[in-house]
């Protein structure tokens, strides 16, 4: 009989002991689904009618329904918002809102672009245009009812296609008029090309809306940017925490095994800070590592301090420790309810969390969902303001080096409360 290599020798351990963690625990439900998104513009019934009758692109760019792959997706007062970067031709939104009142049905709710089709449309000869938005990776509302974001500005289409349409920016609409309160562009001296910044986290001050910062983590430069919205302004950090672990860069998802080197990817607003009434915790880490890293939102939030340069404010940055074999993560999330940190764990397919008041060590890491069949790649992990847990996943790894069966659930949205998730875990 065959030796399995070390590699999935390990794999198939931590498996095991990961179906044993999650027994207890109140699996996440779907809420959403779909095979594949396509255009009511089509006139073939077999395919999904998932796009508004108004979403009808531009006659200089044919739908393209395999390239739309939904990416991220934050839930806020009954709207889910989500993305489809365009790493393809054939998006006739990069951003999108799906009424759930309207839909009511588990399979293939509408999408609606946001804040409208015009917003979201590419011109014809793919000029730069501030009004427009180019592509989207993911989204966060804060508690002020303000939907944040950034538009890479960038194509990232194969073949040669790809290009820098316009400045990376970050975006900031209010929710409750649907209009656009600032759009900020990245200065070329922070980042020269945009498709590095897929994610955001957004830090509010407690009682003041304009005491704002979004923290940008930047995978590809291995940087995270900080803008103050009171400021008006963008500064950076740089540390050696930010890049990739070379080790953890081996991935098996799917059938499919790869190498990544992603560098920081996702940043999480925790709780308190040490004994600290007024600093908060920030987690930081690269997908491609099992690292946390920790530091004080007081330091992110110290223009002066990042201007003066890592040897001043390295020392701030804390490794807390490791999670475990396999653990790599696209995004996480914190519920301050619990005091738990989520995580999309997408070498294994599943939610996995922390209870923040324990040391982090393997030990102590949880499962609350695994799912190796309908759960293939959780792109995106967020918590509402009502504690409730949502995850997309979309089968990315097959969608990039196979082939998607079209004829199968490929993309789904899961909910579950945060605390019925961790109940009977290590992380209750």
């Amino acid at each position: 009989m065959a030796k399995l290599p070390v590699f999935y020798l390990a794999l198939v351990v931590n498996t095991l002991c990961v179906l044993l963690s999650v027994i207890s625990a109140e699996k996440l439900q779907i809420v959403y689904q779909w095979t594949q998104i396509s255009s009511n513009s089509n006139n073939d019934p077999s395919k999904n009618l998932v796009f508004m009758d108004d979403t009808v692109v531009s006659n200089e760019e044919k739908y393209y329904a395999y390239g739309n792959i939904p990416i991220g997706v934050t839930h806020h007062k009954g709207f889910l918002y989500v993305t489809f970067p365009r790493r393809r031709a054939g998006i006739p939104a990069t951003l999108n809102v799906i009424d759930m009142a309207r839909n009511p049905s588990v399979n293939d709710p509408k999408l609606e672009p946001y804040p409208n089709l015009l917003v979201n449309t590419l011109r014809n000869d793919l000029s730069a245009d501030p009004k427009r938005i180019i592509s989207v990776y993911r989204t966060q509302v804060d508690r002020c009812d303000r939907l944040w974001f950034v538009d890479t500005g960038y194509l990232e289409y194969p073949g040669g296609g790809s290009r820098q349409v316009q400045r990376p920016a970050l975006w900031v609409i209010d929710l409750t008029v649907n209009r656009s309160v600032r759009r900020f562009e990245i200065p070329p001296e922070m980042v020269k090309l945009g498709y590095g910044i897929a994610n955001i986290e957004v830090d509010v001050d407690a009682t003041d809306c304009n005491r704002a910062y979004a923290y940008l983590p930047d995978y590809e430069w291995h940087k995270l940017y900080v803008y103050g919205f009171n400021e008006g302004r963008m500064w950076r950090f740089e540390h050696n925490y930010f890049s990739f672990e070379p080790r953890h860069g081996n991935f098996y998802v799917a059938g499919q095994k790869f190498t990544w080197n992603d560098g920081i990817f996702s940043v999480a607003v925790g709780g308190k800070w040490k004994d600290s009434t007024t600093e908060r915790i920030v987690y930081l880490r690269a997908m491609v590592s099992v690292s946390e890293i920790a530091v004080s939102n007081r330091v992110l939030q110290n223009e002066t301090l990042a201007l003066l340069g890592k040897g001043a404010y390295g020392k701030y940055f804390h490794h807390l420790g490791e999670r475990g074999p396999n653990t790599q993560t696209s995004s996480h999330a914190y519920d301050p309810r619990t005091g738990t940190l989520f995580y999309a764990e997408i070498n294994r397919n599943s939610i996995g969390c922390w209870n923040t008041d324990k040391p982090l060590k393997p030990e102590t890491q949880g499962i609350v969902h695994l799912d190796n069949e309908e759960m293939i790649y959780p792109a995106d992990i967020r918590v509402d303001s009502n504690g409730d847990l949502w995850v997309i996943s979309n089968r990315l790894p097959i969608w990039i080096y196979s082939e998607l069966n079209r004829t199968e659930v490929n993309y789904r949205i899961w909910r579950q409360s945060a605390s019925r998730a961790i109940a009977g875990t290590i992380c209750e």
